[in-house]
């Protein structure tokens, strides 16, 4: 017998995770390109942050047609890749907002992107879709420890998707947005997801 789903947060009725949900208007829209592997992955925190912000939108594949994906990346004026820095396929660096001229509702629409997978899949999507490589990167640099306790990180400082979209949003929004309650929420989807441990 198949579990029942939340139709909500697509999770378990035992599992729902829409109790940590905190509403959050963003400034700049949010674009989650999920691989597939992470969609249904109930440590994955991005189902969590697609719910919590007003701003958002969550396409899950690993491959899209040029068409398609400059469909979804046309949706704003100005397309930014969270993503760091790669060698082999050089990318604009997005420029700090100090250095711009003082954004407001009347200008451009701007949208961050982000891949939704681990690093070698997140790599192998950034291949294979063209029309990311020319997106300008914003790539974080002296972020808090993450508070990600429920999957390992395989290098210092890595972030979940959650926590790293939260500091680049508020990054690109000179702070001008508070993703402080929803941090807080994604300590309390930690914790509950080591509930479900066995006991040692």
């Amino acid at each position: 017998m198949s579990r029942a789903l939340c139709p909500r947060c697509e999770r378990p009725e035992r599992a729902c995770i829409c109790h940590w949900v905190r509403p959050i208007d963003n400034g700049v829209s949010l674009l989650i390109l999920q691989h597939p592997d992470e969609a249904h992955r109930a440590k994955n925190s991005a189902r969590l942050l697609d719910l919590s912000l007003q701003n958002s939108q969550r396409v899950v594949g690993e491959q899209w047609s040029d068409a398609a994906l400059g469909e979804l990346l046309n949706r704003a004026d100005e397309s930014i890749l969270l993503y760091p820095e790669t060698d082999d396929l050089p990318a604009p660096r997005y420029p700090d907002p100090n250095d711009l001229t003082e954004r407001n509702d009347t200008g451009p629409r701007r949208q961050l992107v982000v891949l939704d997978a681990t690093w070698r899949k997140s790599r192998k999507m950034l291949y294979l879709n063209p029309p990311l490589h020319a997106l300008p990167r914003l790539a974080l640099t002296d972020t808090p420890p993450s508070r990600y306790r429920i999957r390992r990180a395989r290098k210092p400082g890595q972030l979940s998707t959650l926590e790293a979209c939260c500091y680049a949003l508020a990054h690109l929004e000179g702070e001008r947005v508070d993703y402080e309650p929803l941090l807080d929420a994604f300590d309390g989807f930690n914790d509950q997801q080591l509930a479900f441990r066995p006991k040692p």
